[in-house]
């Protein structure tokens, strides 16, 4: 009796597993669109407004969160079709958003007509930096041990 209730419950636990992640996907998808959108509109707008530098900052923060929306996009169907999710997309997504914020940061200020005193914090970029490189260290770690495991 006991035996049955629990088969019972893992199967409506995996049903509802696939429901969550078909919810995932679409969302993925979703918003995927509507960041591509907002990437057309800061186009079109930065162009029609001859304010390419504003521009260029916009279009390339909008570039990286396709990016991060992309390795989501990977990383979920890879787990429906192995049923297994990989940590290294966790340490991906971690770097494209440093990333992100390396060069973004930078333009922004700039096109805001900030001094370049007022721009450059070296603890803020310093910090950046150092958790890049150990963000760029763990995902050499996880990637190597898993081409051995192969």
């Amino acid at each position: 009796m006991i035996a049955k209730f629990e088969q019972r419950l893992l199967v409506a636990l995996r049903a509802f597993n696939h429901i969550l992640h078909a919810f995932l996907a679409v969302a993925l998808v979703l918003a995927s669109l509507m960041v591509v959108w907002e990437f057309s509109v800061s186009v079109f707008h930065a162009i029609q407004n001859n304010n390419l530098a504003h521009g260029f900052l916009q279009a390339l923060g909008t570039l990286f969160i396709v990016w991060t929306l992309s390795s989501l996009i990977s990383a979920e169907i890879n787990f429906v079709q192995t049923g297994v999710f990989h940590v290294v997309v966790f340490i991906e997504v971690a770097m494209i958003t440093l990333l992100r914020q390396l060069i973004s940061e930078p333009v922004r200020s700039a096109t805001a007509g900030q001094s370049v005193d007022e721009i450059f914090n070296s603890w803020h970029y310093g910090l950046l930096l150092a958790s890049l490189l150990v963000i760029g260290i763990l995902h050499k770690l996880v990637t190597s041990s898993s081409k051995k495991e192969l």
